[in-house]
């Protein structure tokens, strides 16, 4: 007879039960009564606690215990708001040349848990070379990690130009000024509202960096009465220019996808971020790599300098190591760029230091 049961076992345990139910798969079929499997239940008096397997279940009912207690523990702990997703124009968006279309261009408000909250917000414009948009690795992923740090992320679903070079910039500034719209519901400072973004969506996040407006006081619609201007802008592997020093494909087609196959002088100009640099521009974060054969890193040295050239603060973090989207945003260099990240927002007084402090989870 098996020693740990014995026939007649007629009290279940739920509790019991549960665990059995959970163990059952990974447990030999001696621990239970053989006239009862493969369906036997568990009982509260059918174990005789003693001997080597007794022990080893008793260990196992242990672990699951402890596994189950922490992960409802964090659980109970993630209380940040469930994301929220928002129309930008109610499907009323104007084109740039006084006409609208009928689409819709939606955020997804991803905010801290308000316990934790510090005030900061990052617009995030994920790349995708004006093509398509790689929305979750840049973007709603940063969205998370941002929450983790007390920082609100919003994710902007920008519409794609096909040749109409205006329409990513308006997008991204209604963005912004929404952000600051909804800074009292969504617990953020209006002064610490930033923007980040990757490839061509850091073209789009440097291009909002350096084409603001204070917003129209005359307004009709509140929300187009606040500033478009960031607060400090992050990017990471950027194509900046529109001119002639692309080296690369990944720049070309992005040229391409926003301002069509032959854009005239004048919007190769407005496009180009480096040439847009005033001393009104806000701080800037870049990070790039040697050896990207997508986007060449002299497209954020460019930014760079001309960055230094007006005095506006400035920091490059210029890589030695990793390719064009930095292993899809994955690994132990991108974890040490993110940690770089919030000392630099801390510098810039947008975080405090307890946030920047706060250890970045490992994404290996």
């Amino acid at each position: 007879m098996n020693p740990l049961a014995t026939p007649s076992c007629p009290t279940k345990s739920p509790a019991l039960s549960t665990v059995r139910s959970a163990l059952l798969p990974f447990l030999p079929r001696r621990f239970f009564h053989p006239s009862s499997l493969p369906d036997a239940s568990f009982h509260s008096d059918c174990f005789r606690w003693g001997g080597r397997e007794s022990k080893f279940l008793a260990a196992l009912v242990a672990v699951a215990v402890v596994v189950a207690s922490s992960w409802l523990s964090g659980t109970l702990q993630a209380a940040a708001p469930h994301p929220e997703k928002l129309s930008l124009w109610a499907k009323q968006a104007p084109v740039g040349d006084g006409t609208f279309e009928e689409v819709d261009t939606p955020i997804t408000v991803h905010l801290p848990d308000p316990a934790k909250a510090n005030g900061a917000a990052v617009v995030l414009c994920a790349g995708g070379g004006y093509g398509g948009l790689v929305i979750d690795a840049e973007g709603h992923n940063v969205a998370k990690w941002l929450n983790e740090h007390g920082i609100a992320g919003i994710v902007l679903q920008y519409r794609l130009p096909k040749g109409r070079c205006a329409i990513p910039l308006l997008d991204t500034q209604r963005a912004l000024r929404t952000v600051r719209a909804n800074a009292k519901n969504w617990n953020i400072n209006p002064d610490r509202v930033g923007i980040m973004g990757f490839s061509a969506g850091g073209h789009l996040a440097a291009t909002a960096g350096t084409l603001f407006d204070g917003g129209d006081p005359q307004a009709a619609d509140p929300v187009d009465r606040l500033s478009s201007r960031p607060d400090f802008v992050i990017l990471v592997y950027p194509v900046i220019t529109m001119g002639d020093k692309q080296l690369y494909g990944g720049e070309t087609g992005t040229k391409q996808n926003l301002m069509g196959r032959n854009p005239q002088a004048e919007l190769i100009e407005r496009f180009s971020a480096e040439k847009q640099v005033t001393d009104k521009t806000p701080p800037m974060f870049l990070t790039h790599s040697v050896r990207d054969s997508c986007v060449s890193v002299e497209n954020s040295r460019m930014m760079a300098q001309a960055l230094k050239a007006k005095n506006v603060p400035v920091e490059f973090m210029e890589l030695t190591t990793g390719e064009h989207t930095l292993n899809a945003l994955w690994g132990g260099l991108w974890d040490s760029i993110r940690t770089q990240m919030l000392v630099w927002l801390e510098g810039q007084k947008m975080i405090p230091h307890a946030d920047a402090a706060i250890r970045v989870r490992p994404s290996r």
